[in-house]
């Protein structure tokens, strides 16, 4: 699937043979012709026919899917770092191989062979459209640390230093302001920091609207909603409303089977390498979500220092001591992941981590 075209490969009942077709990217007229054109070839015995689709998860998103679905396709989303390819320095990639390929993964899935790819979990469109909030105020504090920066490092280069962009009186003072050598600022240079800053206003304006409406959520949430959730998350000391936000619209969502299945979606799984006499530690895989594992992390460092009394606390001081560095940094990594699947059962059963402090009830 790309922008320009989509290939389409359909496979009959009692057929070896794959047909290739080539629609245009997004168009739907042209996919429910060839669906009931295939609908129609293979019931041709009289039997039933049941339609199975998949598609590799990318730019297009889940809107395709929630359609397919509409037009009584089973249709699945498949992660694409999950499926094996040639490991050979140089191979052959062209569509009509990645078709094959694709083809080939998703019988071999329905087939039932263990782990031969991942499929995506599908939000729902409410759960979906909640993402919206959190992801823009990460892009939104990204363009005012940008603006601020850029602010501070034009006057910088004038030897101009400690200024506050975001004070209210920053565009009266810019004409008050000296150059390191007593000059005042040249006026092309006022013109374009008071853009900037303008910018920077707008910028500061949308993150506060956004956060009023997050806390305007918070203040009656209904019983089992994800606002329920962020405030019981809210109840325990190192957790506060943007990070519970976060962790309920990136991660706890989702129903989660196991505490591997946690740990495997925030990417804080080990990967060992156990091959002949080399055993060695990989690292994590990352293959979660990257947003939930940073805060994840950043939680765990807020946690020993809101929750010292708590097992999890307890253990990371016990196994890390006063050493410094790079054996800290792994080891509140390892702290993340036991963090996580302790919140997930807090969610889940209502049983607060061992030793953790709640929040005092006003």
């Amino acid at each position: 699937m790309s922008k320009a075209k989509w290939k389409l490969g359909v496979l009959l009942p009692g057929s070896q043979k794959l047909s290739r077709y080539t629609i245009g990217g997004g168009d739907l007229a042209a996919l429910t012709a060839r669906l009931a054109d295939m609908r129609k070839k293979a019931a041709a015995d009289g039997r039933p026919v049941r339609v199975l689709s998949c598609y590799e998860a990318g730019l297009d998103g889940h809107w395709l899917h929630r359609w397919l679905m509409g037009q009584s396709v089973i249709n699945h989303e498949i992660d694409p770092s999950s499926i094996e390819v040639n490991r050979r320095a140089r191979r052959a990639k062209t569509d009509r191989i990645d078709l094959e390929k694709l083809m080939r993964t998703f019988l071999a899935y329905l087939r039932g062979e263990p782990r031969v790819c991942s499929m995506v979990h599908v939000p729902s469109v409410e759960d979906e459209d909640r993402k919206r909030r959190t992801r823009e105020r990460e892009r939104l504090l990204k363009e005012r640390t940008a603006h601020t920066n850029r602010i501070k490092g034009l006057l910088h280069g004038q030897g101009i230093r400690d200024v506050s962009p975001l004070a209210r009186t920053f565009i009266k003072d810019i004409a008050k302001l000296r150059t390191g050598d007593g000059r005042p600022l040249p006026a092309r240079l006022k013109e374009e920091i008071a853009r900037e800053h303008e910018r920077l206003c707008l910028v500061a304006r949308q993150l506060a609207e956004l956060e009023a409406q997050s806390r305007a959520e918070l203040r009656s949430p209904q019983p089992a909603s994800p606002q329920a959730r962020i405030m019981q998350l809210i109840d325990l000391k190192s957790i506060g409303s943007v990070g519970g936000e976060v962790l309920v619209n990136e991660a706890f969502y989702r129903d989660f089977d196991n505490r591997r299945q946690v740990g495997g979606y925030f990417g804080l799984t080990g990967t060992p390498y156990d091959s002949g006499q080399r055993i060695r530690e990989q690292g994590i895989s990352k293959a979660g979500n990257r947003r939930a594992r940073k805060l994840a992390v950043e939680l765990a460092w807020l946690w020993r220092r809101h929750q010292p009394d708590s097992e999890l606390t307890r253990w990371f001081n016990t196994r890390v001591g006063d050493l410094k560095g790079r054996i800290r940094r792994i080891a509140i990594v390892a702290l993340a992941r036991k963090l996580m699947v302790a919140l997930w059962r807090y969610l889940t059963t209502g049983v607060v981590p061992t030793g953790a402090v709640l929040r005092p009830t006003l």
